[in-house]
């Protein structure tokens, strides 16, 4: 029996998400008022953070069985903050508490500011229906 391949690493998983979450940014930044895709944008963020988040014990786990513990520790320090954003994201949206989500984005690409994403990329539109999927899963 041969080996099963997946094409769909974490590392890629997490690559797709931040150069999707840098466009949901640009996207948000754009809307004049919070309608519903600012809710959607905003909800696709978080839920993708927290995603993100999700894989980084995925990514370190072959460097542990090896015995990388500083690299493996370091790996997680370095997606940290991930999860930490993108709980605050999710329940400030869940708050409708607009006023606090510009800053969680400022922090978002502060992280990921020097990401370029090519004009005709793609990624389409994952955010649709994000926050239904945010209410659902609160």
């Amino acid at each position: 029996m041969s080996r099963v391949i997946n094409p769909d690493s974490a590392g890629k998983t997490r690559n797709r998400l931040t150069r999707s979450i840098i466009l949901a940014i640009r996207h948000l930044m754009q809307q004049p008022e919070p309608n519903q895709e600012a809710r959607d944008l905003a909800a696709f963020i978080a839920l993708a953070l927290l995603e993100i988040h999700d894989t980084v014990d995925v990514s370190v786990q072959a460097w542990e069985k090896r015995g990388y513990w500083v690299k493996a520790d370091r790996f997680r320090m370095d997606w940290e903050w991930t999860g930490q954003v993108g709980r605050q994201l999710r329940d400030a949206l869940l708050q409708e508490n607009w006023s606090e989500i510009p800053a969680l984005a400022a922090k978002i690409v502060q992280h990921w500011g020097n990401i370029t994403i090519p004009e005709r990329h793609r990624l389409g539109t994952p955010w649709v229906g994000a926050w239904k999927t945010l209410k659902e899963s609160a």
